[in-house]
Order: structure tokens, then C-alpha cells, then sequence
């Protein structure tokens, strides 16, 4: 394990020098790769509409979310910043989702994140809170203290042998990723992956003690959502994870149950720090696409793109 202060928006932009040394290494991609008609849809739209759509064209929420289960909503709502801010995933995504989760039956839905704010006010500013009212069934909550966490081991971690989840994710039927594409201090970018980071209760160390991106890669072994929705309607391109910072609007919902994929494509969709990039170029992404977690190359996936 080596120390190290965390990756800025430089040593980002550094990092394409790198990438290209590494894009000829190959990774072992997941035995259920290749089912179903799509590896991505891609949906342009306004949020709600676009989510709703996405979620046909994956085949319907019931084909992930059975009657009576509990499901975990993990959408991006650590920063006390309104939905323009780009810092938090778009209330009617969530609240979208959410709904077409009750539709398929199911019992509970718990709609989560370790805010970094404030708790109260990140889950009002957001408009999360507000999107979900009045949904039976259907709870927001920011799980700030350590009872809510239970230490796991991680098997096949490099860096990491254990970590603090979240409770309510191992207990859970279903786990859905909704992250918001945005630019990071530490990571260059933040979406699916990297927004696992919200699902523990330590954060500290994945910046000052190990190397995050290896660290980023070992959670997603034991972290695994079986579906990710991005939410692209907005782009923080600079300033993040927090923001103020440049906002971008590709207007677009990506949905995928690969969540390498899923990011590595959502990389391509808004210039970051007024350049463009790939997903071989994010150090975490590379991590896991070399783990076999996922496809990091959108040439090699089967896209439908729609309109909502």
C-alpha cells in the first residue's frame, strides 16, 4: 500500500501519456457480457422522460426489480447544491426510478448516500427529497453514523482488505447505481464507480493512504449494482465534485448493467477541463476494466441510441 495525497485535475490531464501505454492490456470481461440486445442505451431527452425511456429500452424495471423486494437507489446527493449545480444527480431521475420501482411491486426503496454536507440541506437542496415525496414505500436517507456500516472483507482487493458498506446494500434484494457525470479533484471524473465512494463509511483513506484508483477498483468487486443509470441531462465539467463550476448540458440518460461501460462511455459525452478524453484515459476505470469488472472500449459495445 502506498501513500499517496490523492490524483488532481493536472495529473488528470497528465494522464493521457500514460493511458496510451496501457491501452494495449487486456481484461477478462464478466461471463454474463454479450445477454440481452443492448451492453448500452443511450437515451437524449429531459430527464424524466429520457430515464423512463432508457429503462424500456433495457428491457423494463421488471426485469431487475421483482414484486416484494427491498431495492437501493444510490444516486449522487452528497453536496447541498440545487439540481442546475450539476454536483448531484437530477431529482426526476431518482424520483423516476423510484416510481418505476413501486410499478414492478416493489416492498421498500431506499434511496441513499454518505452526504459530505450537511445532511438536511443536501437532501433538500438536491430536490431529491422533495422528488420522492409522497412515494409509499419509497425512503431518502443520508447515512452518516457508523452503525449504519458493516466491515466486509475484500477478497480480491490490491490495496484494500476490508471496508465499511453500508448495511442496508448487503441487505438489500437490488442495488441501482444513478450517478451524475461530473469532474473530480481527485479522479479526474465522477460517476458510477467512483460514486461508490458514498456507500462507505470511511473516505478518508482511499485519498491519503492508498492509491484511490486501485482502491476505487478493489470496492468495485464486492460493490455491484445490478443496473446503472448515468445521468448526463447536466455535466459539471470543472469545479467538481462540489462545484460552483462549468456546466454542460448533453442531455442524455445512459443505462447499462456494466458499470466499466457505463462510465467509460459517459467519459465521452462533455469535454472535461476544455478537453476531450476517453475512458482508457481514467485511471480508476483502467483499474477495473484490467480486473475484468467491465468493457472500457464503446467501439466494442452494442449501443442503441434514441430519442425520448
Amino acid at each position: 500500500m502506498k501513500e499517496r495525497s490523492g490524483i488532481s485535475r493536472r495529473d488528470f490531464l497528465k494522464g493521457t501519456a500514460s493511458a496510451g501505454v496501457m491501452a494495449g492490456l487486456g481484461a477478462s470481461i464478466p461471463s454474463s457480457w454479450g445477454q440481452g440486445a443492448h451492453d448500452l442505451v443511450v437515451v437524449s431527452g429531459a430527464p424524466s422522460a429520457a430515464t423512463r425511456k432508457a429503462l424500456e429500452a433495457m428491457g423494463g424495471i421488471s426485469r431487475f426489480v421483482k414484486k416484494g423486494q427491498t431495492v437501493v437507489l444510490k444516486p449522487n446527493m452528497s453536496f447541498a447544491r440545487p439540481p442546475e449545480g450539476a454536483s448531484n444527480t437530477h431529482p426526476e431521475v431518482v424520483a423516476t426510478v423510484a416510481k418505476a420501482c413501486l410499478e414492478a411491486g416493489a416492498a421498500r426503496i431506499l434511496v441513499i448516500d454518505h452526504t459530505l454536507q450537511r445532511p438536511e440541506t443536501c437532501l433538500e437542496m438536491s430536490g431529491i427529497a422533495k422528488a420522492c415525496e409522497g412515494l409509499k414505500g419509497v425512503y431518502v436517507l443520508a447515512l452518516q453514523s457508523r452503525k449504519f456500516y458493516q466491515e466486509i472483507r475484500i477478497p480480491q482487493g490490491k490495496v484494500l482488505e476490508r471496508v465499511e458498506i453500508a448495511r442496508e446494500v448487503l441487505e438489500s434484494d437490488i442495488l441501482i447505481s444513478l450517478p451524475v457525470a461530473k469532474s473530480h479533484s481527485a479522479t479526474g471524473i465522477s460517476m458510477g464507480i467512483k460514486g461508490y465512494m458514498g456507500l462507505i463509511y470511511e473516505r478518508g483513506p482511499f485519498h491519503f493512504r492508498y492509491d484511490i484508483n486501485e482502491a476505487l477498483a478493489d470496492l468495485a468487486t464486492v460493490i455491484k449494482p445490478q443496473l446503472i443509470i448515468l445521468d448526463a441531462t447536466r455535466a459539471l465539467v470543472t469545479g467538481g465534485p462540489g462545484g460552483p463550476g462549468e456546466v454542460v448540458r448533453p442531455n442524455l440518460v445512459i443505462a447499462g448493467t456494466d458499470p466499466v461501460a457505463v462510465d467509460a462511455y459517459g467519459v465521452t459525452v462533455a469535454p472535461w477541463y476544455g478537453q476531450k478524453f476517453k475512458g482508457r484515459q481514467v485511471e480508476h476505470l483502467l483499474a477495473a476494466h484490467r480486473g475484468g469488472l467491465g468493457q472500457i472500449d464503446p467501439e466494442a459495445l452494442r449501443i442503441l441510441k434514441v430519442a425520448a
